[in-house]
């Protein structure tokens, strides 16, 4: 049976660790070409030589998703190295929550650099390529976050709200390319996300949470494989998922 990912090529963000690595060893299970970035090229090396001592095919490109030459690069290398792009993953984000008052700024900023532009910066590069070969598909993380508000989240909050708002904007306007568009928001899932958090409060309230329900990182990259696998006529345009002891 034809689970339509073996043999397609595709760019995972955010790749070194996480959920995006997740993703990127599971897709290469399956048979796909898989382009993956990240700022740590030491681990984004040590994954692509796991996965090509096991059979698959992997690619590593240094990239800040801050950087839209970066991101720029990073999917024409997947189009040079297998000469074509079927799915961009745009996986990478920043989680520093903290209250407004405490006016971690220069955090607002990251979030808003990663979460919101490093997406745009990924459609930005895969579009064009994607309408050319009339066939696409853009996965966008946002987050549980992106459909409500919770302690310290509000900018990060925002920018998860914003990844949705783009993500429907965007499928309503590739529908004569027949682009499909996925939007998945995960609850608690364990990764090196809460690591970000600055505020040793707010930081420990999160980790003691996830710790106790969090889910692992294998969780999203099943949903992924769920949205990339169906047939090409059928659009999985969101996806919501929480560990089931997860109430909020």
């Amino acid at each position: 049976m034809n689970d339509n990912i073996t043999g397609k090529v595709i760019v995972i963000t955010g790749a070194s660790s996480g959920m995006g690595e997740a993703a990127a060893r599971h897709l290469a299970a399956k048979g796909a070409s898989v382009v993956l970035g990240a700022r740590r090229a030491e681990r984004l090396n040590a994954l692509v030589s796991e996965i090509t001592s096991a059979g698959g095919k992997a690619t590593a490109v240094a990239t800040d998703v801050t950087k839209r030459a970066d991101v720029q690069k990073l999917v024409d290398t997947a189009v040079e190295t297998y000469g074509r792009i079927d799915v961009l993953i745009n996986n990478a984000g920043v989680m520093p929550l903290s209250p407004l008052e405490r006016l971690k700024v220069d955090e607002w900023d990251q979030m808003i650099d990663v979460n919101l532009k490093g997406v745009l910066y990924g459609i930005a590069a895969a579009l064009p390529h994607m309408k050319e070969q009339m066939a696409g598909h853009i996965i966008n993380l946002s987050s549980v976050a992106g459909h409500k508000l919770f302690g310290g989240s509000a900018v990060y909050s925002a920018t998860k709200f914003g990844v949705r708002a783009i993500s429907e904007g965007l499928r309503q306007e590739v529908k004569p390319y027949n682009i499909r568009t996925t939007i998945i928001s995960p609850g608690a899932v364990k990764t090196e996300l809460l690591d970000h958090i600055t505020e040793q409060d707010v930081q420990k309230a999160n980790q003691d949470y996830v710790g106790e329900i969090g889910v692992p990182a294998e969780t999203f990259a099943r949903l992924v494989d769920f949205a990339i696998s169906q047939p090409e006529d059928v659009d999985i345009n969101e996806i919501l998922f929480r560990p089931t002891a997860q109430e909020l």
